[in-house]
Protein backbone atom coordinates (compact mmCIF):
# COMPACT_ATOMS: atom_id res chain seq x y z
CA UNK A 1 0.00 0.00 0.00
CA UNK A 2 1.33 3.15 -0.64
CA UNK A 3 1.92 5.70 2.25
CA UNK A 4 -0.75 8.14 1.57
CA UNK A 5 -3.34 5.38 1.64
CA UNK A 6 -2.15 3.95 4.90
CA UNK A 7 -2.34 8.06 6.17
CA UNK A 8 -6.17 7.92 5.07
CA UNK A 9 -6.45 4.58 6.69
CA UNK A 10 -5.41 5.73 9.67
CA UNK A 11 -7.14 8.95 10.24
CA UNK A 12 -10.36 7.11 8.97
CA UNK A 13 -9.88 4.38 12.17
CA UNK A 14 -8.85 7.20 14.35
CA UNK A 15 -11.86 9.02 13.49
CA UNK A 16 -14.29 5.86 14.28
CA UNK A 17 -12.50 5.06 17.62
CA UNK A 18 -12.76 8.47 18.63
CA UNK A 19 -16.17 8.96 17.98
CA UNK A 20 -17.18 5.07 19.38
CA UNK A 21 -15.56 6.64 22.86
CA UNK A 22 -16.77 10.05 22.83
CA UNK A 23 -20.38 7.90 22.47
CA UNK A 24 -19.76 5.50 24.90
CA UNK A 25 -18.48 7.94 27.80
CA UNK A 26 -21.23 10.02 27.01
CA UNK A 27 -23.46 7.00 27.69
CA UNK A 28 -21.41 5.65 30.82
CA UNK A 29 -21.53 9.22 32.27
CA UNK A 30 -25.34 10.72 31.69
CA UNK A 31 -27.04 7.70 31.81
CA UNK A 32 -28.82 8.20 28.51
CA UNK A 33 -28.84 7.28 24.53
CA UNK A 34 -26.27 9.44 22.81
CA UNK A 35 -27.79 12.04 20.63
CA UNK A 36 -25.77 11.74 18.00
CA UNK A 37 -26.62 14.76 15.72
CA UNK A 38 -26.10 17.03 18.94
CA UNK A 39 -22.65 15.84 20.14
CA UNK A 40 -21.40 16.04 16.01
CA UNK A 41 -22.83 19.56 15.83
CA UNK A 42 -20.59 20.26 19.32
CA UNK A 43 -17.65 19.14 17.42
CA UNK A 44 -18.09 21.22 14.83
CA UNK A 45 -18.93 24.01 16.61
CA UNK A 46 -15.73 23.72 18.98
CA UNK A 47 -13.35 22.90 15.63
CA UNK A 48 -14.85 25.60 13.38
CA UNK A 49 -14.53 28.27 16.69
CA UNK A 50 -10.76 27.20 17.06
CA UNK A 51 -10.35 28.00 13.44
CA UNK A 52 -12.57 30.92 13.05
CA UNK A 53 -15.20 29.41 10.39
CA UNK A 54 -18.40 30.90 10.41
CA UNK A 55 -19.59 34.26 11.17
CA UNK A 56 -18.39 35.53 15.05
CA UNK A 57 -21.54 36.04 17.24
CA UNK A 58 -19.40 37.49 19.61
CA UNK A 59 -18.28 40.63 17.39
CA UNK A 60 -22.28 41.14 16.67
CA UNK A 61 -23.38 42.01 19.90
CA UNK A 62 -25.08 44.64 20.28
CA UNK A 63 -25.99 46.56 23.89
CA UNK A 64 -29.40 47.65 23.80
CA UNK A 65 -31.15 50.23 25.84
CA UNK A 66 -33.75 48.86 28.09
CA UNK A 67 -36.93 51.29 28.06
CA UNK A 68 -38.53 49.56 31.59
CA UNK A 69 -34.99 49.14 33.33
CA UNK A 70 -36.99 49.14 36.81
CA UNK A 71 -38.80 46.24 36.10
CA UNK A 72 -36.80 44.38 34.90
CA UNK A 73 -34.05 44.90 37.67
CA UNK A 74 -36.72 43.87 39.99
CA UNK A 75 -37.46 40.48 38.19
CA UNK A 76 -34.45 39.29 37.96
CA UNK A 77 -33.39 40.31 41.26
CA UNK A 78 -36.94 38.44 42.43
CA UNK A 79 -35.88 35.23 40.21
CA UNK A 80 -32.55 35.29 41.32
CA UNK A 81 -33.25 35.17 44.61
CA UNK A 82 -31.15 38.05 45.83
CA UNK A 83 -31.35 41.09 48.34
CA UNK A 84 -30.21 44.15 45.46
CA UNK A 85 -29.01 44.42 42.49
CA UNK A 86 -26.65 47.52 40.97
CA UNK A 87 -28.93 49.20 38.27
CA UNK A 88 -25.66 50.43 36.22
CA UNK A 89 -24.40 46.83 35.69
CA UNK A 90 -27.61 46.09 33.90
CA UNK A 91 -27.04 45.46 30.36
CA UNK A 92 -29.19 43.78 27.75
CA UNK A 93 -27.90 42.22 23.86
CA UNK A 94 -28.55 40.41 21.40
CA UNK A 95 -26.27 38.62 18.50
CA UNK A 96 -29.86 38.07 16.19
CA UNK A 97 -30.12 40.50 13.66
CA UNK A 98 -33.05 43.17 14.55
CA UNK A 99 -35.58 42.16 11.56
CA UNK A 100 -37.96 40.68 13.75
CA UNK A 101 -40.54 42.69 16.33
CA UNK A 102 -39.57 40.08 19.60
CA UNK A 103 -36.23 39.68 19.93
CA UNK A 104 -34.56 37.25 21.87
CA UNK A 105 -31.87 38.80 24.55
CA UNK A 106 -29.91 38.23 27.03
CA UNK A 107 -28.99 40.11 30.28
CA UNK A 108 -26.51 40.69 32.42
CA UNK A 109 -26.22 42.26 35.83
CA UNK A 110 -24.46 42.49 39.40
CA UNK A 111 -26.78 41.96 42.01
CA UNK A 112 -26.13 41.03 45.54
CA UNK A 113 -27.16 38.97 48.95
CA UNK A 114 -26.98 40.16 52.80
CA UNK A 115 -25.89 37.20 54.05
CA UNK A 116 -26.66 36.28 58.14
CA UNK A 117 -25.50 33.53 59.57
CA UNK A 118 -25.21 32.21 63.90
CA UNK A 119 -28.21 31.53 66.12
CA UNK A 120 -29.39 28.58 67.03
CA UNK A 121 -30.97 25.49 65.19
CA UNK A 122 -34.37 23.82 65.39
CA UNK A 123 -35.90 24.63 68.48
CA UNK A 124 -32.86 25.25 70.28
CA UNK A 125 -31.77 29.20 71.05
CA UNK A 126 -28.41 31.22 71.57
CA UNK A 127 -25.25 31.96 70.04
CA UNK A 128 -24.27 34.98 68.21
CA UNK A 129 -26.10 36.57 64.94
CA UNK A 130 -23.36 37.57 62.76
CA UNK A 131 -24.04 39.51 59.98
CA UNK A 132 -21.76 40.44 57.90
CA UNK A 133 -20.74 42.35 54.22
CA UNK A 134 -23.22 41.40 50.99
CA UNK A 135 -22.11 38.65 48.90
CA UNK A 136 -21.58 40.06 44.78
CA UNK A 137 -22.77 37.60 42.10
CA UNK A 138 -22.62 38.17 38.73
CA UNK A 139 -26.26 36.32 37.02
CA UNK A 140 -26.67 36.26 33.17
CA UNK A 141 -30.40 35.76 32.27
CA UNK A 142 -32.67 35.62 28.65
CA UNK A 143 -35.73 36.89 27.87
CA UNK A 144 -37.77 38.25 24.78
CA UNK A 145 -38.06 41.70 24.31
CA UNK A 146 -40.16 44.11 21.51
CA UNK A 147 -38.48 46.36 19.79
CA UNK A 148 -39.39 50.09 19.93
CA UNK A 149 -38.07 52.92 18.16
CA UNK A 150 -35.80 54.02 21.13
CA UNK A 151 -35.05 50.68 22.33
CA UNK A 152 -36.31 47.74 23.78
CA UNK A 153 -38.92 46.82 26.25
CA UNK A 154 -38.04 43.24 27.79
CA UNK A 155 -40.98 40.95 29.08
CA UNK A 156 -40.44 40.67 32.53
CA UNK A 157 -42.32 36.89 32.80
CA UNK A 158 -40.11 35.71 29.84
CA UNK A 159 -36.91 36.57 32.13
CA UNK A 160 -35.35 33.24 32.81
CA UNK A 161 -31.63 33.18 35.03
CA UNK A 162 -29.08 30.71 32.81
CA UNK A 163 -26.21 31.43 35.53
CA UNK A 164 -25.11 32.60 38.71
CA UNK A 165 -21.74 33.63 39.57
CA UNK A 166 -20.56 34.33 43.45
CA UNK A 167 -17.82 37.60 42.64
CA UNK A 168 -17.30 38.26 46.49
CA UNK A 169 -17.86 37.06 50.29
CA UNK A 170 -16.18 38.66 52.82
CA UNK A 171 -17.10 36.28 55.63
CA UNK A 172 -14.55 37.44 58.48
CA UNK A 173 -16.12 36.65 61.85
CA UNK A 174 -13.96 37.65 64.73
Amino acid sequence: MSPLVKALLFLGFFFLFFEAGLFSSYTIVTGNAPDINKLIGMQIDAISSIFNFGDSSLDNKEALDILNKEEVGEALKTKAGMDGINMDTLVAYTIQSNDNNTILVNITAMLYKDVQSGGGTGNSSGGQIVISPQETYSVTATATATEKTSGITIDVNSIQVTSTRKLYNNNRTS
